[in-house]
């Protein structure tokens, strides 16, 4: 039995710049006719742009049955990211692909609070599961920027600037919690290696059961991203014109990419 995710075909309905560093994106039409959201606050979906044929991953911020917002971090390069910056040349009207939702936050029946803690890529996520909760809720974002109209209302949360262009010190962060008492539940996500230290720190030193903690790694620091040599853009869909699968397109790819690497040596 095949195990690959469904996929959606949707259109780009609107696109609206909310701060420096987030564009929202509205997907509807009728490719979306048969997408079903898990109802899990922190799922995700894949995203595949016009001119690519890889994926990234998304938080759904929201669905009402036709339309599907995202809210997509920027940088000055990256597969979905360059695309969700163009303003002289709309991406409405244009076609997407959405694969279907998968989400991870399990809330403990017995849980009594709530602690959330993640950086700019986490705070559509974090934004959502606090709009879903009655639970007592703590925040704690690392972002370049303040946000606090982005959250719910009213929201308890603690701000931190990032250490650097591809850092963050959210460990630290989460060290320096004072936990609440009783039993509760913890979600964070962002920089992988963040994320390991801070899973052994509520193992080792806070002793939370693996039942109380969801943690996951968005990205990987270290390495600043690089503006791709060649654009795969052509090479898709010429690829898709011959009706070749994307492992061909991709071994197209890594051709023309190894003749320029060639070129410039």
């Amino acid at each position: 039995m095949s195990t690959r995710a469904r996929t959606y075909e949707a259109q780009v309905l609107r696109r609206e710049q909310l701060s420096d560093h987030f564009v929202r994106v509205v997907l509807g039409g009728e490719g979306l006719g048969g997408f079903v959201s898990t109802g899990i606050p922190d799922e995700w979906v894949g995203l595949v742009v016009p001119g690519q044929f890889q994926s990234r991953y998304y938080t759904v911020r929201g669905w009402d049955g036709a339309e599907l917002t995202l809210d997509i971090v920027v940088h000055e390069v990256g597969l979905v990211t360059e695309w969700a910056r163009l303003e002289g040349e709309s991406i409405v009207g244009q076609t997407v692909t959405v694969t279907e939702p998968k989400g991870s936050f399990a809330l403990p029946a017995e849980a009594g609070w709530l602690l959330l803690v993640g950086d700019l890529t986490a705070l559509p996520a974090i934004a959502r599961i606090a709009e879903s909760t009655t639970l007592p809720t703590r925040l704690w974002v690392e972002a370049p920027d303040r946000v606090e109209e982005y959250l719910p209302a009213g929201t308890d949360v603690r701000w931190s600037r990032p250490p650097g262009d591809g850092a963050s010190s959210l460990a630290a962060v989460v060290e320096g919690i004072d936990w609440p008492a009783g039993d509760g539940y913890f979600w964070m996500a962002g920089e992988s290696s963040q994320m390991r230290a801070i899973r052994k720190h509520l193992m080792r030193e806070v002793k939370l059961p693996s039942t109380a903690y969801d943690v996951m790694g968005y990205w990987r620091g270290g390495a600043l991203r690089q503006p791709r040599a060649v654009d795969p853009g052509p090479i898709y869909r010429a690829g898709k014109a011959a009706g070749k699968s994307d492992e061909e397109i991709w071994a197209d790819y890594d051709q023309a990419a190894g003749h320029q690497a060639e070129e410039q040596q």
